[in-house]
């Protein structure tokens, strides 16, 4: 039995759901099972094309609407993600994927969609077996104490500061 650990993907730089969908590729590739839980994501991204390629492997799900992080969250916003917490919670108490993927929870706890608390229950509560990835941007430093690998993405430069929007095939 190998030992799962758990990770988290956190700073203001580009590429923790990169990093993420990197480990489930590569994952993937060895047969592993996935799960991909996008918390306030609920645009359309070239990964949600890429991984129906992997379909045998790996599952995402969305657990938002559009990208409100401009404003405060709706209370429809809040139930798609409170939905989405619970499904997650069932695939972990049913210990049934190899990795189990939280994309964006760090976004979700910042809203206050999810509490800093639940997701540190959450990380206690995982099968030894189990890898859990946790990206997003604001990680509460609480939670850091409970991972076993912590990655900050610091932004040194970006071309979005000279007025590129996002492009097809890179960051959408």
């Amino acid at each position: 039995m190998q030992i799962g650990y758990t990770q988290i993907y956190t700073g203001n730089g580009k590429g923790k759901t990169t990093a993420a969908f990197g480990l489930a590729l590569r994952a993937s590739g060895h047969g592993k099972k996935i799960f991909i839980g996008q918390f306030v994501k609920g645009m359309k991204y070239g990964e949600l094309d890429s991984i129906k390629k992997f379909s045998d492997t790996i599952t995402l799900k969305q657990f938002g609407r559009d990208c409100f992080i401009e404003n405060d969250p709706e209370p429809e916003d809040i139930k798609v993600a409170r939905d989405g917490w619970d499904l997650v919670n069932t695939i972990l108490n049913e210990n049934s994927v190899d990795i189990l993927i939280l994309d964006e929870i760090g976004i979700a706890i910042y809203y206050k969609l999810i509490s800093t608390e639940e997701v540190a229950d959450f990380i206690k509560r995982k099968p030894l077996e189990m890898e859990l990835i946790l990206t997003g941007r604001y990680v509460p430093i609480e939670l850091f104490e409970l991972a076993d690998l912590v990655t900050e993405m610091k932004e040194i430069k970006h071309y979005y500061k000279k007025g590129v929007s996002a492009r097809e095939g890179i960051e959408l």
